[in-house]
């Protein structure tokens, strides 16, 4: 009974010797077991056995790959120092990001620990760089993820260990990760129930989880009338074409490319870049610009931004001032006319005095707000007012009034690619337009000082 605890003090001063760097001589243990260091004899003349150490410690470890040293987990390195799970997929993407660097950084995470410690804290931080590779949307990716768990660990095993809400941590982890997929709009597979029953059970959290995933994504996946592509084009023309058109509320609308992005090359050498230009506007808007007074100044005002998805893009309005009241026009409104635009059912005007509550505000109502008409929209490689111009004056080829109404260009500072200046001349059109400018903007400021 007592050889086991020999043995194990044995162990224990040689680990001591290698520690402090001095030989033991001799050490005299209970039960008369003798110690003495390799190459010293005994006073009898007799030799002792060497222990030897498990094949595991004394073996070396196979040749690795450049890829998985770089990756290796923190626990490996000699110097012992504090490394992340987000230095790992800092290291396997120092040339590039790809799918297939993250699967071999989990893969690598995978082989060097049969227990898995620090799952959760890896998940983590590979569903924090899955978009910098370019996985957020790849269902095979988060299927790979929760392979990581160690399986059937965390199922419990009676109720009371449900009602507790048996290892939180890794719990919490599994929804996590399926809120991520439900961000990016990701529908789970038969593969991501399979994982999800055999790491936490069919009576957990993820998996309630992935059950209302699969009950509302089906239902909600096409409800949007006017659903925006994940790929956006790469062609700026194309992008503000789909922009345009998104934006413009009339079927009927035409969009008009009124110039194409070119490179020219001068007599001095010099090149000159020219951004594109899009416009886009409806029959109605084109004869509501018909029939504009040309006393009245016409504004192109700007930039606007509208937002696909994660790009940015930028539009300008021409648009006037709302109608005053005194050259307003009410249209006569016959109630026995029955036509297309009325209805039995739902006619137009009703009259009807509604009760208010008595905290409601009566001095002011939305729908009494009016605002300008829009008569035209465009895109433009540049928001500076020499290519507006040209803009405009695509339009005066539809619409002919336009080059009798003074146009006032009010337009705010944009992102970089709207500030650049063109260097190209002036007509004496613009000229002219210039000079109008300058002489309605004072009597604007004025208007709206008082």
């Amino acid at each position: 009974m007592n050889a086991p605890r020999h043995l194990f003090r044995i162990q224990c001063i040689g680990c001591v010797t290698r520690f402090l760097g001095t030989p033991v001589q001799r050490v005299t243990l209970t039960g008369g077991a003798h110690l003495q260091t390799p190459g010293s004899q005994h006073r009898n003349g007799q030799f002792l056995r060497s222990f030897h150490c498990s094949a595991v410690c004394s073996t070396n470890r196979p040749n690795q790959t450049e890829f998985e040293k770089a990756v290796e987990p923190p626990t490996q390195h000699k110097d012992k120092t504090l490394i992340t799970h987000d230095d790992l997929f800092e290291r396997a993407a120092r040339d590039s990001k790809t799918k297939a660097d993250f699967n071999r950084v989990v893969d690598v995470f995978n082989k060097a620990d049969i227990r898995r410690r620090g799952h959760v804290e890896f998940i983590y931080a590979a569903l924090k760089k899955m978009p910098e590779f370019g996985v957020e949307r790849d269902i095979a990716i988060y299927n790979k993820l929760l392979d990581v768990f160690p399986k059937e660990v965390f199922v419990p095993q009676n109720f009371i260990q449900r009602m507790f809400n048996h290892y939180p941590r890794q719990q919490e982890c599994g929804v996590q990760l399926l809120e991520q997929m439900e961000n990016y709009g990701i529908t789970p597979n038969v593969e991501t129930k399979v994982l999800l029953a055999q790491i936490f059970g069919e009576k957990s959290h993820p998996m309630r989880k992935y059950q209302r995933i699969m009950y509302w994504f089906p239902r909600f996946k096409h409800t949007n009338p006017f659903p925006v592509p994940h790929l956006l084009p790469s062609d700026p023309v194309e992008l503000a074409r789909f922009s345009l058109t998104r934006i413009a509320d009339d079927p009927d609308a035409k969009v008009t490319i009124y110039q194409y992005p070119s490179t020219d090359i001068t007599e001095t050498g010099q090149e000159v870049t020219r951004p594109h230009i899009l416009g886009i506007q409806s029959p109605d808007q084109r004869s509501l610009l018909a029939k504009h007074n040309p006393c009245r100044p016409v504004y192109v005002e700007g930039p606007f931004p509208l937002w696909l998805r994660k790009t940015c893009v930028h539009y300008f309005l021409l648009k006037a001032d709302p109608i005053p009241p005194e050259e307003k026009v009410e249209e006569d409104f016959d109630p026995e006319l029955i036509g297309p635009e009325q209805s039995l059912f739902y006619p137009q005007r009703v009259e009807l005095d509604l009760e208010r509550d008595i905290g409601d505000d009566e001095s002011f109502s939305v729908d009494d707000v009016e605002e300008g008409l829009v008569y035209a929209m465009c895109m433009a490689g540049q928001g500076d007012q020499a290519t507006l111009s040209q803009w405009i004056s695509g339009l005066q080829e539809t619409c002919p009034i336009l080059g009798q109404i003074p146009t006032v260009f009010r337009l705010e500072s944009g992102p970089r690619e709207l500030q650049a200046s063109s260097d190209a001349q002036q007509t004496p059109e613009q000229e002219v337009e210039i000079d109008q400018i300058i002489e309605d903007e004072p009597q604007r400021s004025q208007r709206v000082n008082q």
